[in-house]
């Protein structure tokens, strides 16, 4: 009986080339364990530096997503300057500049300058030359007080190691970005605010209307007193 269609089955189907074509991750939990080490390893090579850079707070983007915040590429040039950080020092003292992104909203400028402002508030910065202290150097005091929190060589203890666990980018849950408001917590005439809103677009309304059904019964007025 002849196999109608497509329903023959290959005879090398099964018979896979496993040496070349099939691939395993049974390195999963080693690779796991060398990235950590990895990056306890970069941690002490750089500290007391951290391992990452400050990023802005951004909107993500399309209307699905834009209730939410996330860290930015860089901050904007405008954001750097009401900051009063010049642009080329920023990336020498680990902030994050992206010359490209605008800020189109006065909100996101002004929480972005609120956290380089923080940041540059924490910031410790360390000569190059041990003792050779230069304008934009942190003073002796402040150094001698880092260092001291340094426990022990290779570690980074007393350190931040990372920007965003100091300076995290949280998203506020719908219980708190809703609130209820009593009546009697509004401000004083502000009781009947939806009523006020409502004659206030019936007035805007009906304004033309009004003014012309006016303007004609002044003129019958007039020619009525002739």
């Amino acid at each position: 009986m002849a196999i109608k269609h497509n329903n023959q089955i290959q005879k090398h189907h099964f018979h896979k080339d496993w040496q070349r074509r099939v691939r395993v991750h049974f390195e999963q939990a080693g690779r796991k364990h060398s990235r950590r080490e990895a990056r306890l390893a970069k941690a002490a090579a750089v500290a007391p530096r951290p391992v990452d850079k400050l990023r802005p707070v951004v909107r993500c983007p399309t209307i699905k997503y834009n209730r939410r915040v996330r860290a930015g590429r860089g901050f904007t040039l405008a954001e750097l300057k009401e900051a009063g950080i010049p642009k080329k020092l920023a990336p020498t003292i680990g902030i994050a500049v992206d010359h490209r992104r605008i800020n189109y909203s006065k909100e996101s400028l002004v929480a972005n300058v609120a956290r380089l402002k923080d940041y540059k508030a924490r910031l410790i910065i360390f000569p190059r030359k041990s003792g050779q202290f230069k304008k934009l150097d942190s003073s002796a005091d402040e150094v001698n007080a880092a260092k001291a929190a340094f426990a022990a060589e290779g570690q980074t203890q007393g350190y931040a190691t990372n920007v965003g666990a100091i300076l995290p980018i949280k998203n506020t849950s719908a219980e708190e970005a809703v609130t209820e408001i009593k009546r009697d917590d509004l401000p004083k005439g502000e009781e009947a605010a939806y009523r006020r809103l409502r004659e206030a677009r019936s007035e805007a309304r009906y304004k033309g209307a009004r003014e012309k059904r006016a303007k004609a019964k002044a003129e019958e007025d007039a020619a009525a007193k002739k």
